[in-house]
């Protein structure tokens, strides 16, 4: 059976609205977007792409005032969304929607699970699994544009056209070796995870070099945090350009009380002194103004030598289980779990963290618990 590829354009609400009717007494529909984002916070919806099995649906975003029959479609529980390495389109969709679609089923990870490889581009799964050329040309195109030209529509439309049949390849491999259930677990993940509120005060725990800092830095690393993730989305910009993390934490390190200090920090963006500059010199005098009860703990360092033997023996038991079960090592575990691990493991009793306590927990994670217990053993005899 020939797969429909000629894109059809949708920017009407009369014609959105019946189709998605239609697209919600589906089990699946493969969907795409197309968005831009150099220069703002958040990302911007040029085009969603839906394939039905029937045709390739463009749908134009920038046509619409409200997109109500799109969203229902997003949250219809019956209807599984298939997408390939989604995060950025969870995102595009809950900008765009206020929702984030669901359930999902992410090509990407499924492929992983199918012994396909991990973190496998789109076209090269496509040609292993279908023996077909999907062209990449256009992805750094401007889909903001109106018309969009030709190519952009053809490679738009071929984003969507061949997504459910490979849905339903990976779906047969993954139920002949029993691992749907794990796909389907690692995908509602991804959907809660984006679903759950941003944690702005919590942010400043993502600065790299955080952990060189007493708490009463971390108390200005936070405020200052704070206040560049708030700016950036109220100003619709990237939060780079406010400042990028070496900056901030050498303001939190430095603790300037007037401007010509802050024009001595390298890298510091002209503009942000210039428009932004006594803001952040009052958001340092507040924030030191806090007393000790209200400063956050000091971050934890970064994991001593002495522990590389913990870190090497886990990744090792890792591998063995990896290859046992003809999976990538990187789906079982993430590098922050293995120094979870071994951190539970120096205080106490060791721990595995969430993900690790659902399927994983057969597969690696009573072996990892043990693995570490007999390495703490071996140091300690």
């Amino acid at each position: 059976m020939a797969i429909p590829t000629d894109p059809i354009w949708v920017d009407t609400l009369e014609a959105l609205t019946e189709l998605c009717q239609r697209w919600r007494t589906q089990a699946a529909i493969a969907v795409d977007t197309e968005f831009m984002r150099s220069d703002t916070f958040y990302p911007i919806a040029g085009l969603i792409q839906i394939g039905d099995g029937h045709g390739c649906y463009l749908i134009d975003p920038l046509a619409f005032d409200e997109l109500t029959p799109l969203t229902e479609l997003m949250l219809d529980e019956q209807v599984t969304k298939v997408l390939h390495a989604c995060s950025e389109d969870l995102e595009v969709f809950n900008t765009l929607l206020g929702a984030v679609p669901g359930p999902i089923f992410d090509t990407q990870i499924g492929a992983a699970f199918a012994g396909c490889g991990f973190s496998l581009g789109y076209a090269a799964l496509a040609r292993d699994l279908l023996g077909v050329d999907i062209p990449k040309g256009e992805t750094r195109s401007d889909w903001l544009q109106r018309p969009l030209s030709v190519a952009q529509l053809k490679y738009a439309a071929l984003d969507v056209a061949h997504l459910l049949i490979v849905y339903g390849k990976l779906l047969q491999r993954l139920k002949t070796d029993d691992r749907l259930a794990w796909v389907k677990a690692d995908c509602a993940d991804l959907v809660e995870a984006a679903r759950q509120p941003v944690d702005l005060d919590g942010y400043y725990t993502r600065v790299g070099l955080g952990w060189k800092l007493q708490p009463r830095g971390l108390a200005v690393l936070r405020a200052l945090s704070y206040w560049r993730e708030t700016e950036a989305r109220a100003r619709n910009i990237p939060r780079n350009r406010l400042m990028k993390e070496p900056q901030l934490y050498e303001l939190a390190r430095q603790m300037p009380d007037n401007i010509n200090q802050i024009k001595r920090i390298e890298g510091m963006p002209r503009r942000t002194i210039a428009e932004d500059g006594e803001t952040l010199l009052d958001i340092i005098a507040k924030a030191l103004t806090q007393t000790p009860d209200q400063w956050p703990e000091k971050f934890d360092p970064p994991l001593g030598r002495e522990y590389g033997s913990w870190m090497k023996a886990l990744k090792a038991y890792v591998a063995s289980q990896a290859e046992a079960h003809e999976l990538p090592s990187e789906v079982l575990i993430r590098k922050k779990e293995y120094e979870a691990i071994v951190r539970s493991a120096i205080e106490g009793e060791p721990q595995l963290s969430g993900r690790l306590n659902g399927w994983r927990f057969d597969v690696i994670g009573a072996g990892l618990l043990q693995t570490v217990q007999q390495v703490r053993a071996g140091e300690n005899a």
